[in-house]
């Protein structure tokens, strides 16, 4: 049961902040879910994402993979916020091409957390690998029961 309320309550967080999102949302990033600890999101590659090579430019890929990390940084209900952070680039992403973001955090430890964040394409394959660190700061995303 713990942890139904821990996703349920996880689910309600990722709801607040998708609608508060305007740069996910800008991007046309989907929030495909979230869980305690977890989060997924997608993005369709447009025209206007390319770069000089005619593929994606990275700082898409950055920021798709961030997004997701922080859903699965905020799920608990206590703002995060990334501290640092790191990306590596495994193969291009073509223009079209449909992004998944899926973020776990691997460890929580007082206000400190890590996350890993894979990326991978409609075919399954891994584009990109990310890490982030998060600090948890004052404040809350949604009103919950008992704080």
């Amino acid at each position: 049961m713990p942890n139904q309320q821990a996703d349920k309550l996880a689910k309600a967080v990722g709801k607040r902040m998708y609608e508060l999102d305007r740069a996910s949302l800008a991007l046309g990033m989907k929030l495909e879910d979230v869980a305690a600890g977890y989060g997924k999101m997608s993005m369709k590659i447009r025209p206007d994402m390319l770069n000089g090579h005619g593929t994606c430019h990275g700082g898409y890929i950055f920021t798709l993979a961030d997004s997701a990390f922080a859903y699965a940084c905020n799920s608990h209900n206590q703002v995060a916020v990334a501290a640092g952070c790191n990306i590596e680039y495994l193969r291009p992403v073509q223009e079209g091409d449909v992004l998944t973001a899926t973020a776990n955090q691997v460890a929580l430890v007082g206000r400190n957390g890590i996350s890993d964040i894979v990326v991978t394409n409609q075919h399954g394959e891994i584009v990109a690998t990310f890490r982030g660190k998060s600090v948890r700061i004052k404040g809350h995303i949604v009103e919950a029961s008992g704080q």
